[in-house]
């Protein structure tokens, strides 16, 4: 049953309309970048066991792209997560009135149904270990509970670092 609740919370994290956006130093070949290593300080706004999350979920997925940690890289990687309060509309309204010709009365008041909800901005940036200069972005805008179980954040982490590196490296136009 646990797994089947998991299963379920992925496909509807993953049916999010949540957008990776990149940028990237076009002068840059990417080819070139075949190890990473991760700042000290990598996970600003981020707890300590979220933080583990992400770098684990990273080492996965960069792996499978043929990249490799190393002692002394080629980028290094620093993740950023921001997270403010998301509006809630999911409200029950209440409402006393009391009308008549010539005046009225009102009171109304909203309580909110369900958990407290984030917005989070998700940030990975790869930085040049030789020039310290930024080469790689991608951002991840998405909403989050703010209570969330630590499978569910494991979860979550892994969709979003999987949608974001996915578009590593950039595809050159032609």
């Amino acid at each position: 049953m646990k797994q089947l609740k998991l299963l379920f919370l992925f496909v509807l994290m993953s049916c999010s309309a949540s957008k990776v956006i990149t940028d990237y130093d076009s002068k840059i070949n990417f080819n070139d970048f075949k190890t990473f290593a991760f700042f000290e300080d990598v996970g600003e706004g981020l707890n300590e066991f979220d933080v583990k999350r992400v770098i684990a979920a990273l080492n996965t997925e960069l792996k499978q792209k043929g990249l490799q940690d190393a002692e002394n890289p080629d980028f290094y990687i620093n993740v950023i997560a921001k997270y403010s309060e998301a509006q809630n509309n999911n409200t029950i309204g209440i409402g006393i009135g009391s009308g008549g010709r010539n005046g009225g009365f009102g009171i109304s008041g909203g309580i909110p149904i369900g958990s407290k909800k984030l917005n989070e901005e998700f940030i990975i940036e790869f930085v040049n270990a030789k020039t310290d200069e930024v080469i790689w972005e991608g951002i991840l805008n998405s909403t989050v509970k703010e209570k969330r179980k630590p499978e569910h954040k494991e979860l979550h982490f892994k969709n979003v670092i999987q949608k974001i590196v996915e578009k590593y490296p950039p595809k050159k136009k032609i």
